[in-house]
């Protein structure tokens, strides 16, 4: 059987002999399929193993687009690389493998390895951007939001900021409250003990609420409230004994109300350190209500005098530390004014110029109030109140103390 194909010019004969010729062929012109396969035969020879050289020139195509219509490329995948299927021909006999499929990682690596982001080693370039305009591609846009205006920090801000400490004094305002309480004092002290409870009541009330919000306890009603009716028990003990016993009404109105205070934080659900911590702050609140009371006591043990000379040493001594002076002048200079005050005084009443000690004495425990409401980042809640009464509280022991002493 011959292997030429079959001409058109003739019967197909299927004996014909090898050697016979077609019109064609008998003229010396072969057709031109015929040349082009041969011609493909003699420079490829037949390699059933041969692996198939790769297009250098492929265009990426977009993913899961058919085969063009030559039948020379298959679907593309989602990597750079696109995978291409060829038909077998007549010189080869066998299918072309496809590549090896590569991750989209290994894919934009080799992209841009041979320098250009979108093509391979061809250089092919990346399909356009449809969101680029006509001057080049387009900008991603930017959302800016407007800044939000910078507050004013306050003193105790900057200082943590700083790294140091914030003691602020309670200021004018609270001193100037403190002389009016310290006034009162002053004024109702003649008078008599029942006219001097008042002031004293309303400087335990005022004591007893500070020293919570002092220490950040606040609204502790249940603390402010039993520390208050230490004060009101000691007054009433002072006004039904005699004078002589205000020394053991008031140690033993502190007893009790400690041991009631101990109970309290008993009762409280809360944990062993905050139970703690709520004893020391309600134990020290109703030991300076009932200390306050010490005013009362110095009118009935002592003399009224006592009472006026170190209610105005403290009035001079707060409103002295209130001055916008240096902070190592000005306690100096609040000591000094207290005792000038307690030589004006003194000479007023029977104790001379024995009462400048006493002023002296009623202005520093004055200072030491002022300092406990100074601590670090105070409110002025706290100001407003222990600023105000913790000045004459600390005095009080001074006043009965020396009262008795100098008079």
């Amino acid at each position: 059987m011959s292997n030429q194909p079959h001409n058109g010019y003739g019967p197909y004969d299927p004996y014909e002999p090898r050697g016979t010729y077609g019109p064609y062929e008998q003229q010396g012109v072969q057709p031109q399929a015929q040349q082009g396969y041969d011609d493909a035969y003699q420079q490829q020879p037949y390699e059933p193993y041969a692996q198939p050289q790769q297009s250098q020139h492929q265009q990426p195509q977009h993913p899961g687009a058919w085969p063009s219509a030559q039948g020379q490329q298959g679907y593309a995948q989602a990597d750079p690389v696109t995978q291409t299927w060829q038909t077998p021909t007549w010189d080869t006999q066998t299918w072309q493998q496809p590549l090896a499929p590569q991750s989209a990682d290994q894919g934009y690596a080799a992209s841009w390895a041979d320098g250009a982001p979108g093509g391979g080693a061809g250089g092919a370039q990346q399909a356009p951007d449809p969101a680029a305009g006509a001057t080049g591609p387009a900008v991603p846009s930017v959302t800016t939001v407007p800044a939000a205006p910078e507050r004013q920090l306050t003193a105790a801000e900057k200082a943590k900021a700083e790294g140091r400490p914030q003691i602020l004094a309670p200021g004018f305002q609270p001193a100037v409250l403190t002389a009016v309480l310290a006034a009162l004092l002053a004024a109702a002290a003649p008078l008599g003990q029942y006219a001097l409870v008042v002031p004293v009541v309303l400087l335990q009330a005022v004591t007893a609420a500070g020293w919570f919000r002092l220490n950040g306890m606040w609204p502790a009603r249940q603390g402010i409230a039993l520390a208050f009716l230490g004060g009101l028990a000691a007054d009433a003990g002072l006004l039904a004994t005699d004078a002589g016993q205000a020394p053991t009404v008031l140690m033993g109105t502190l007893g009790v109300w400690v041991l009631l205070t101990l109970m309290l934080q008993l009762r409280s659900g809360a944990g062993a350190d905050e139970r703690l911590y709520g004893l020391m702050v309600a134990g020290a609140s109703a030991a300076l209500t009932v200390i306050a009371a010490g005013h009362l006591a110095a009118v009935s043990s002592a003399s009224a005098d006592a009472v006026v000379i170190g209610a105005v040493g403290v009035a001079v001594a707060a409103l002295a530390r209130a001055l916008p002076l240096p902070s190592f002048v000005s306690p100096v200079v609040a000591l000094i004014a207290a005792a000038g005050s307690g030589v004006a005084t003194g000479r007023m009443t029977d104790f001379g110029t024995s009462g400048a000690l006493l002023a002296l004495a009623a202005g520093a425990c004055a200072l030491i109030g002022l300092r406990a409401a100074s601590y670090d980042y105070p409110s002025r809640f706290v100001h407003m109140t222990a600023g105000v009464a913790l000045p004459l509280a600390a005095a009080a022991p001074a006043v009965y103390v020396l009262g008795r002493a100098l008079g």
